[in-house]
């Protein structure tokens, strides 16, 4: 029962972020689209495209990670888990589920507070509080850490599991 609502949450998880990253990502090329109009057709772009687009592929990519990675979407190797005996493999498995539980939970901490405490300066190019953009971070680690807890301690597919 348990897991049946762990799978189809993360089954609903997924696609979700993936497709509000994709939302972003569309949002970032039609910035840098206008940026590249305004400078070369009009004569002059805004300063705040380019910050614009830098915020927002930060994000794309924070927002992303998460499925990414209970996809198998990483960059992995996974020589040790196929060699090691079924017992150590599933041990070694559960830590790297910890680890990088662990790890994603205490990055969304430290960047929370980071973000929280540059509130009193802006932006240069779009003149808002520097907290706005830099709270994708501690947002994209608890995304991570929320589709890690979702997948659990199994091991991650990889690409010969998809072929």
């Amino acid at each position: 029962m348990l897991n049946k609502l762990r799978f189809r949450l993360l089954a609903i998880s997924c696609p979700s972020t993936l497709t509000l990253a994709g939302a972003l990502l569309s949002l970032n090329v039609a910035a840098i689209l206008f940026g590249v109009f305004a400078r070369y057709i009009a004569g002059g772009a805004p300063i705040w495209t380019d910050e614009l687009s830098r915020f927002l592929i930060i994000a794309t990519v924070m927002i992303a990670a998460g499925a990414v990675w209970s996809e198998g979407g990483h960059m992995r190797v996974g020589l040790l888990e196929k060699l090691l005996p079924a017992p150590f493999a599933r041990l070694l498995n559960l830590y790297q589920w910890l680890l990088t539980l662990l790890i994603a939970v205490g990055a969304a901490w430290v960047s929370y507070r980071y973000a929280l405490s540059v509130s009193m300066f802006t932006t240069s190019g779009l003149g808002i509080s520097r907290t706005v953009p830099l709270l994708s971070l501690p947002f994209g680690f608890l995304l991570l850490a929320w589709h890690v807890l979702l997948y659990g301690p199994a091991p991650l597919k990889s690409i010969e599991d998809q072929i």
